[in-house]
């Protein structure tokens, strides 16, 4: 997918990507964890699996140290899915937890597919991680 800075961000902002998740997936770390699971919708819409890698939390069931493997799970997944919408739906902040609820629409194989998920995020060490999820 071509996708140029200047696009609207993915995560549904209003803001140009540059000034939005791009800062994220260029080393600024999120200041909580609805910024962190935005940057982590576009780094999936945009194939970076390394960003997605690096925001899981070790502790999370999909954790692997198998990085390589990992990271061409997640480009599959990605280059098997169109992105389509987010839609947040509840954020529940924390100083160490937090939770974001949001709805997902994909196109998956001539398919809309579309879930919803709460995600539980943790901040170790100052730094926000994608931890676990349940869906609806």
């Amino acid at each position: 997918m071509k996708f140029s800075v200047n696009h609207p961000c993915p995560c549904g902002s209003n803001l140009k990507y540059k000034k939005c998740c791009q800062v994220f997936h260029k080393g600024k770390v999120a200041s909580n964890a609805l910024e962190l699971m935005k940057s982590r919708y576009s780094a999936y819409l945009l194939k970076d699996a390394k960003y997605i890698i690096k925001t899981t939390d070790v502790n999370n069931p999909d954790y692997t140290p198998e990085f390589d493997s990992w990271e061409q799970d997640i480009l599959e997944f990605c280059n098997a899915s169109e992105f389509r919408n987010l839609e947040i739906l509840e954020f529940i902040d924390g100083d160490e937890e937090a939770f974001v609820k949001f709805h997902v629409t994909l196109y998956i194989q001539n398919n809309d597919q579309s879930f919803t998920e709460k995600s539980k995020f943790i901040k170790y060490n100052n730094t926000w991680l994608y931890q676990s999820a349940t869906f609806e």
